[in-house]
């Protein structure tokens, strides 16, 4: 069954490592079924998963977390889907539903502080001039994604009235975002030396053509390690929360729902253990 099962993931262009991954999970709940029940599954029982569930995450020594549990189970997700395909059984007797709830050792996203960013927007504007400064510098000071920081046009930014509108935002959802003097100042003069050419966007390539994001992913690699577009949007919602945002602003800036920007408001590990000294 196993060969089987190993063949439609492939079938559905799944990768080398998800396919071992499945498989080894699935092997072990045979292991397990077998062990318990002295015969090999022909399918699977919701009450058998719950036991092995139980199992996972109280008997077996070799489980050490909630994440290792929900990767197997993850696996019998799937391969009840492969059985339901194949006729071999109907109903669907584990979901995600079934996961164990993780908590999260630090619920703060951000995983760099200030001075990491000032530290980065310093290498960038020294080494890669004042285009990708601004990108930069936006993307940290204004939240936005880098696609949609890429996909600006030149009549999106307003310098004076301090406000980006955002066009291509996740589900194409237009927002208005207000921008400080960083932004303010770092596009200003990116401006000054942007070639006159006939391209709406804001940033241009050499060619004078839109800039592929590729571009910038290079940029990051270069100058570090840790700090990717992603975590420089972390790290605007969780200034932006420190520095007296509500909940609601954030989430209307960045272009989140509550739940996503709710993930902001814990505090950081280091704030934590500063606080466990003060007991």
């Amino acid at each position: 069954m196993l060969e089987q099962f190993e063949d439609y993931l492939i079938q559905e262009g799944k990768s080398v490592n998800t396919i071992k991954s499945y498989l080894l999970h699935v092997e072990g709940y045979f292991k397990w079924y077998n062990d318990s029940f002295g015969e090999k599954p022909t399918q699977l029982y919701r009450q058998n998963v719950l036991e092995y569930k139980a199992y996972l995450q109280n008997v077996d020594k070799g489980v050490k977390s909630a994440k290792t549990i929900n990767a197997k189970l993850s696996a019998l997700v799937k391969f009840n889907e492969y059985l339901q395909e194949k006729g071999i059984q109907k109903d669907i007797v584990v979901s995600k539903k079934d996961n164990v709830k993780i908590q999260n050792e630090s619920a703060s996203l951000a995983t760099v502080n200030k001075q990491d960013i000032e530290a980065f927007r310093q290498q960038i504007l020294k080494h890669e001039g004042n285009r990708n400064y601004a990108i930069v510098t936006i993307m940290a000071y204004a939240g936005l994604r880098v696609s949609e920081c890429l996909n600006l046009n030149l009549n999106d930014i307003n310098l004076i009235s301090k406000e980006i509108r955002v066009k291509e935002g996740k589900g194409k959802k237009e927002r208005l975002v207000y921008i400080n003097s960083k932004i303010i100042e770092a596009v200003k003069e990116y401006l000054k030396e942007r070639k006159k050419v006939e391209c709406d966007y804001l940033f241009i390539s050499n060619k004078g053509n839109k800039i592929d994001r590729t571009v910038m992913n290079k940029v990051f690699n270069k100058y570090s390690d840790k700090i990717t577009p992603h975590t420089l949007r972390h790290f605007y919602c969780s200034n932006a929360l420190e520095s007296g945002y509500s909940v609601h602003e954030v989430a209307n800036q960045a272009g989140h729902n509550i739940h996503t920007t709710l993930l902001y408001t814990n505090p950081t590990k280091e704030k934590m253990k500063s606080k466990a000294e003060l007991l």
